[in-house]
């Protein structure tokens, strides 16, 4: 009988639920664990039962361990905690002594910071300013450190913007009706196209990657919104200056303009994107629009 793949995801967002999706797409039998920052629990998705461990913060629950030290593949999916990563904060020992064959850790473009929308590439520069990107640098440093030591087979993944059919400028425009007048250039990346590279760095032969996950067509937050509004044949968009907004989280994000390239992963990994610019991505989702 053939033995299932397992797979352990630290956070089951929708990064997770979207590989799910994917591997399921394979015929290869699998099992997985993920954690949650509520409650041990046993769940369900997509008709498949898993267990769920609490780990939020400073705390966990121990019957992970046993999981884990089990695990063939660990995605990483956590956001910085106080600088830190969690993960290797609390389980450091443990990943030393178990038997994945591959781990990816999931963090993002906001650590080149502010390239005066020009290309970077994974060789650029790491210049950021702003506290998220900052935090993403630190960790990534800290796992290259780890695997330097250890010699596992960790891979880093920084992944630009995530737009899906939950989350998405049209849907965002049809609320507010605004669009932040300063002109950025930005990358993007489908959830369906990251589910997809994400499947092929941990079943490729490739060892130790560093990736940037981008779609095709960097490009700046007005064309895309005039975009968004020509599908949804709005003509009254209205431009708001980024000093209008209250909330920092997008003050900071609007620091930054770059063009990310995404040579590299498509060259290791063989692949074509499903959506490999904005345009494809979106007149998608607005054609299932309900």
């Amino acid at each position: 009988m053939r033995k299932k793949t397992k797979f352990f995801f630290f956070g089951f967002g929708q990064t997770a639920k979207y590989f799910i999706k994917e591997i399921r797409k394979t015929k290869k039998k699998y099992s997985f664990c993920a954690t949650n920052t509520k409650k041990s629990e046993i769940k369900y998705f997509d008709n498949k039962k898993f267990k769920s461990f609490k780990f939020h913060n400073e705390k966990y629950d121990k019957k992970l361990i046993d999981e884990l030290i089990e695990a063939d593949y660990v995605l990483i999916s956590i956001p910085p905690y106080k600088k830190k990563d969690l993960v290797l904060k609390k389980f450091k020992k443990t990943l030393k002594n178990s038997k994945f064959s591959k781990l990816i850790y999931l963090s993002a473009t906001s650590v080149y910071g502010n390239h005066n929308g020009k290309w970077v590439n994974e060789n650029s520069k790491l210049k950021s300013k702003t506290k998220l990107g900052v935090s993403r640098k630190l960790v990534e440093n800290s796992w290259m450190k780890f695997r330097n030591e250890t010699k596992l087979n960790i891979n880093i993944l920084r992944v630009s913007g995530i737009y899906s059919k939950e989350n998405n400028v049209l849907k965002k425009i049809l609320k507010t009706n605004i669009y932040v007048k300063e002109k950025k250039y930005f990358s993007r990346i489908r959830i369906e196209d990251l589910a997809n590279i994400i499947k092929k760095i941990f079943f490729s032969s490739n060892k130790n990657l560093l990736l940037n996950a981008s779609d095709d067509k960097p490009s700046t937050n007005v064309e895309v919104a005039n975009y968004a509004a020509k599908l949804l044949k709005i003509k009254s968009l209205r431009a708001v200056p980024i000093s209008k907004f209250k909330n920092r989280m997008i003050k900071e994000f609007y620091k930054d303009s770059k063009k990310v390239s995404n040579k590299k992963m498509k060259n290791k990994l063989k692949l074509n994107l499903k959506y490999p610019t904005y345009k494809e991505g979106l007149r998608n989702i607005f054609n299932h629009l309900s």
